[in-house]
């Protein structure tokens, strides 16, 4: 007899055991999970072997991982930036040189592969802050949003879910028109950023979102028409925020304001909205942050890598800003790495050690981070969700030995991406047993997709 959803009436085309689960607030052994039209169906548990046909997963299966902000095309950048030294803005200027060499099919090559390695990470759903929108010299491709849908494209034949943040991008500073690296990047003005925004389409693994670069790429006054354009299409709306104190310095000189007040001024803050990184804020910024429950996605692995500074994250979450993670540069694609470092960093700066226990840094890995992507319903291992489901082994030289009781905080402060054995998405799996079920060889599409690049 053919079991069916209980509330869609969906047949259910999929059945997991997990030997392990972290069920929001515990490890629960022994638990049965059904899927039904890429949801979960249901959830038992107690059940001490795999029942007939189950597909079984080993370890701790955790909810899919959320990486909230991502520059793809950064993936090509590793290892090569961490030759000599220099800042944030000596890094920039290799960014733009690997900007300049994207064709829609070299991106859709590097996508691809930097989508499957987040997939054998357990990141089942990306931020992609897309900023590189047209051909060298700022001409529009035929298709306005060649670039945008390569993205699209990439990450459904990696298998994990996208929410596209396209992004606004007109000026080089305040009161600067952009420069020849960011011809591509400009449409120039927000209104023809909306226009050809607006021709994207979401599809059931992709929603479009907007994204404003930061307030030195977008003046003040375009501001508003941004945040309009994501308000009424209830999309998500990013924006890297105080990343450096130089642009702190340059808003002030420009707007008498920090750029927090600036945004706040302009209505760009709000629960729908993310900023990104949110490093060197006053007192006064984490209060409208919080007050206005807009969020924080810190990305530790790269405000490290390039000497941005350690963010106010536990003050932030305090006031009433939630949390959310991302490997943004990809120096690394690990949300576990993240997570801890969100924790390691405010010991550091602290000297005290417990500001988030292994549970909120889970949340703030996945749910918080589907919620800022625009899927609030992600991100929890019950009846009704996406059946996307992350499963990390227990029996690796990082994991064993601890009691499986501690297995949430093993994950988060012992686990690496390599101990990732299973992702499923939408009740599909993508990665079985630590291989890519649908692209073979990723390293070597890495390699490949990179090498196009340096050449």
């Amino acid at each position: 007899m053919q079991l069916t959803h209980r509330t869609t009436g969906a047949p259910v085309t999929a059945t997991y055991w997990m030997d392990h689960a972290w069920l929001g607030t515990h490890v629960e052994p022994g638990v049965t999970l059904d899927v039904a039209g890429g949801r979960i169906a249901g959830i038992r548990t107690g059940v001490e072997a795999p029942p007939h046909g189950a597909t079984v997963l080993r370890g701790l299966t955790i909810p899919g991982l959320a990486n909230t902000h991502s520059h793809a095309f950064h993936r090509a950048l590793r290892a090569t930036v961490q030759v000599g030294s220099g800042t944030f803005w000596t890094w920039r200027e290799l960014m733009y040189r690997t900007a300049a060499k994207l064709t829609p099919d070299t991106y859709f090559d590097l996508a691809r592969a930097t989508y499957a390695e987040m997939a054998l990470a357990g990141i089942t759903s990306v931020g992609e802050f897309h900023y590189l929108h047209h051909a060298p010299g700022g001409t529009p491709y035929a298709n306005p949003n060649a670039m945008g849908e390569a993205l699209i494209a990439a990450a459904a034949e990696a298998g994990i879910r996208i929410t596209l943040l396209d992004t606004a991008y007109l000026a080089a500073g305040f009161g600067e028109q952009p420069n020849r690296h960011q011809l591509r990047f400009s449409d120039t003005t927000a209104e023809a950023w909306a226009e050809r925004a607006s021709l994207l389409k979401g599809d059931d693994h992709t929603l479009i979102g907007a994204a404003v670069h930061s307030v030195r790429a977008v003046p003040a006054d375009q501001l508003a028409t941004v945040a309009r354009w994501a308000e009424e299409r209830d999309a998500p709306l990013h924006v890297h925020l105080s990343e450096q104190t130089a642009e702190n310095d340059a808003c002030r000189a420009a707007h008498g304001r920090t750029p927090t007040r600036l945004l706040a001024d302009h209505g760009v803050l709000g629960p729908r909205t993310t900023g990104i990184h949110n490093t060197h804020l006053t007192e006064e910024d984490i209060a409208l942050l919080g007050s206005s429950t807009t969020g924080t996605c810190m990305c530790p692995t790269t405000e490290r890598d390039l000497a941005d500074g350690i963010g106010p994250a536990a003050a932030l979450q305090k006031a009433g800003s939630p949390l959310s993670l991302g490997s943004d540069s990809h120096a690394v694609i690990d949300l576990f790495e993240e997570a801890r470092a969100m924790e390691l960093n405010e010991r550091l700066r602290t000297h005290v050690r417990g500001h988030w226990t292994a549970a909120a840094l889970l949340r703030a890995a996945s749910a918080d981070g589907h919620a800022a992507l625009g899927r609030p319903d992600a991100g929890a291992l019950e009846p009704g969700a996406p059946a996307d489901l992350t499963t990390i082994a227990l029996d690796s030289v990082r994991t064993a030995g601890p009691v499986p009781r501690l297995a949430a905080e093993t994950a988060v402060f012992a686990a690496s991406a390599a101990d990732v054995r299973h992702t499923v998405v939408a009740g599909r799996h993508i990665v079985r047993d630590g291989r890519h079920t649908r692209i073979e060889d990723v390293p070597q599409a890495l390699a490949t997709a990179i090498a196009t690049l340096h050449g």
